[in-house]
């Protein structure tokens, strides 16, 4: 695997951190029917996905946190609502009222199905 950058929103280079990925999603799974292999293999889906569609060594944060939002709006909704809520620094209620409006109700086990990014924030 390629040392990967990632580009801060403040423009500071930081180095990829599989662990701070993995603590940040295990963190908005908590308490969640999402298990640790579900989670690595998340982590994984997501450093794999970082290497093969930048053509340098430098990511954007933007890109790492779009790649983690559509991952868990896809398996799990309220981990979804967690980290996005934290991601995008929600401070009002209608911040989350207008995240909530938009994803789908899935029936019972179905997988919740994929938003276009332009419409989630």
């Amino acid at each position: 695997m390629r040392d990967l950058m990632v580009r801060k929103n403040s423009g500071k280079l930081e180095a990829f951190d599989r662990e701070k990925l993995r603590r940040s999603i295990k963190l908005a799974c908590r308490n969640r029917d999402v298990g640790d292999e579900q989670i690595e293999k998340l982590v994984t889906s997501i450093h794999r996905r970082l290497e093969t569609e930048t053509a340098d060594d430098t990511v954007s944060s933007a890109m790492v946190g779009q790649m983690v939002s559509d991952s868990l709006l896809n398996l799990d909704p309220i981990a979804f609502v967690r980290f996005v809520s934290v991601y995008r620094k929600f401070s009002r209620i209608s911040d989350f009222k207008k995240i909530l409006d938009q994803i789908p109700e899935a029936e019972e086990g179905a997988a919740v199905c994929k938003l276009p990014k332009t419409s989630l924030f």
